[in-house]
């Protein structure tokens, strides 16, 4: 057999109840996701932030950093609403490296599942517990989703992950923000289906449960660019993308168009530095065109506390150690920026 079990792990029931959610912090959360869904309903002109490290590698820092978020949300929060990135999963194109807070709490130590769902959810609930923050995250595996089910204010689906139908019917059981990004080649048409596959009703297999889902009317796009069968990368988040978009949105009957434009990933090639400019040209299209500031509803920006990347071996404290971020001052200063032209 392929297969060698280690161990029988926790149910998300048995998780939860070890590290349980305070009622008032559950309060809060509510009101943060009711705030978020009026965005994506086009009910509340505010823009999304969806901001933090490619990957949440260390508790200590990702929480240091999601801390010095909150003075600046105060400081803009009639023009932006910010959701920090705790992502726990990293896919990997080839499967080698490291794979998130899931896979090594230790990102220098062996594989420990157990560990890794412990603390994927003892990072979440410090968040909502010690700011009020509701933490985006990337739903990599659709069975792990519910370890974190009452934690969560926003999903992402991946760009390898946006095609797989468990993905999609899984996403149409949220009642939070859902943005299905397009997948590596760029092709818009499997990023619209993925939105109505994830906006509609299914009844299918999860956790080994016979279940039904009622469909999660804030599906929505995320545009992250593609690459080529060059390997080439190709943004797709200048002017033109977004009214192609607009067009795909309009034959579409899709409920809520809403857009998120990832900085990163491959529209930038990776170079983070163009983070500041790309957002800058997203927010002077949604300045040019009204159909364009109606589903451009924010941005999707890889930060961190220190400036690009390291390996793992460096332990440079509040650096990446998968792709490379923008550091804290840039990112506070592009946030005061940002709000200025909301």
């Amino acid at each position: 057999m392929a297969f060698h079990f280690n161990r029988k792990l926790p149910i998300p029931k048995e998780i939860k109840a070890q590290y349980p959610l305070s009622a008032a912090a559950a309060a809060r959360k509510a009101e943060r996701d009711r705030q978020i869904s009026a965005v994506i309903r086009g009910e509340d002109n505010r823009f999304l932030l969806i901001i933090g490290p490619c990957s949440a590698d260390n508790e200590v820092s990702v929480m240091d950093y999601i801390c010095r978020l909150v003075p600046v949300q105060e400081k803009v929060k009639d023009k932006i609403l910010i959701i920090p990135r705790i992502y726990t999963n990293k896919p990997r194109t080839t499967g080698q490296g490291y794979k998130g807070m899931v896979h090594q709490p230790n990102p220098e130590g062996a594989p420990d599942l157990l560990g890794g769902l412990i603390a994927i959810r003892k990072l979440h609930l410090r968040c909502l517990e010690e700011t009020g923050f509701g933490a985006a995250d990337e739903m990599l595996y659709p069975e792990n989703f519910w370890y974190l089910s009452d934690l969560l204010s926003y999903v992402a689906v991946g760009a390898r992950s946006v095609e797989d139908q468990h993905h999609r019917m899984t996403a149409s059981a949220f009642d939070v923000a859902t943005g299905m990004k397009n997948p590596t080649s760029g092709d818009l048409t499997v990023m619209m289906n993925s939105v109505k596959a994830a906006q509609s009703r299914h009844s299918f297999i999860y956790r080994g449960w016979d279940v039904d889902t009622t469909g999660n009317e804030l599906a929505h796009t995320i545009l992250r660019g593609s690459v080529n069968k060059y390997g080439r990368t190709l943004p797709n988040y200048h002017y033109e993308d977004l009214q192609t978009l607009i067009g795909l949105y309009a034959e579409s009957g899709l409920k809520n168009p809403a857009c998120i434009v990832d900085t990163n990933h491959s529209n930038s090639g990776k170079k983070y530095l163009e983070q500041i400019r790309i957002a800058k040209e997203v927010l002077h299209s949604r300045r040019l065109s009204p159909d364009i500031r109606k589903l451009v509803k924010g941005l999707m920006i890889e930060s961190y506390i220190e400036d690009g990347a390291q390996s793992i071996h460096e332990n440079i404290y509040g650096k990446s150690i998968t792709d490379p971020c923008l550091g804290w001052e840039k990112t506070e200063r592009l946030i005061y920026e940002i709000a200025e032209e909301c």
